[in-house]
């Protein structure tokens, strides 16, 4: 690696941990490391462009307050076992990468089994502005199907079953909802 190449900073890496080569203990050292990580489901069912099974790996990104040299973050990889070094461009589009998210060919990974650390929230940062749309959408099509044309019982609905529609109800939706369900009710509910 050139000397320009290696004093570059960043905020963003990633690297590969594979579970036989790391300490037993890797991830309470990242834990203790008090920093953002994010650290995929394993991928064990990942494979190599001739067909065969890659090696069983995670992957980990961590993102810092202040930007970092690969070198100083080698050093901290290396702490749990780390393989590589690479500087990440794009947080989101490699946290969408750790389940492979837009990647339908690959194997799929479960968003609910990848790990935090430092106060990552991992369920934020792979979120598209289309989600809202298609969660207010289903929410919609929810309420007309049940004859439910009331906010107080889509929301607790959507607390106890439907975390992803809490979220925009929370966040962005709440107004939306509110005036369709009211104008629905004006209608006489259902579909005219």
């Amino acid at each position: 690696m050139d000397s320009k190449k290696s004093n570059t900073r960043y905020r963003t890496f990633a690297t590969v941990v594979y579970p036989e080569s790391a300490p037993e203990n890797w991830q309470t050292i990242l834990s203790e490391l008090k920093i953002p990580i994010f650290v995929s489901p394993l991928h064990d069912q990942d494979l190599n462009p001739t067909g065969e099974p890659k090696k069983p790996h995670y992957h980990v990104i961590s993102y810092f307050a202040g930007k970092k040299n690969i070198e100083q973050v080698k050093e901290i990889f290396s702490t749990f076992g780390g393989v590589g070094c690479e500087p990440v461009s794009s947080l989101r589009g490699y946290c969408r990468y750790l389940c492979h998210l837009d990647n339908p060919e690959k194997a799929q990974y479960d968003i609910n089994k990848v790990k935090c650390f430092g106060g990552a929230d991992y369920k934020h940062e792979i979120g598209l502005p289309t989600d809202k749309y298609s969660a207010i959408r289903e929410m919609m099509q929810f309420c007309d199907e049940n004859g439910n044309y009331s906010f107080a019982d889509l929301l607790t609905y959507a607390s106890l079953n439907r975390e992803d529609w809490f979220i925009v109800l929370c966040d962005c939706g709440t107004l939306v909802m509110k005036e369709w369900l009211k104008s629905r009710t004006w209608k006489g509910g259902g579909s005219q």
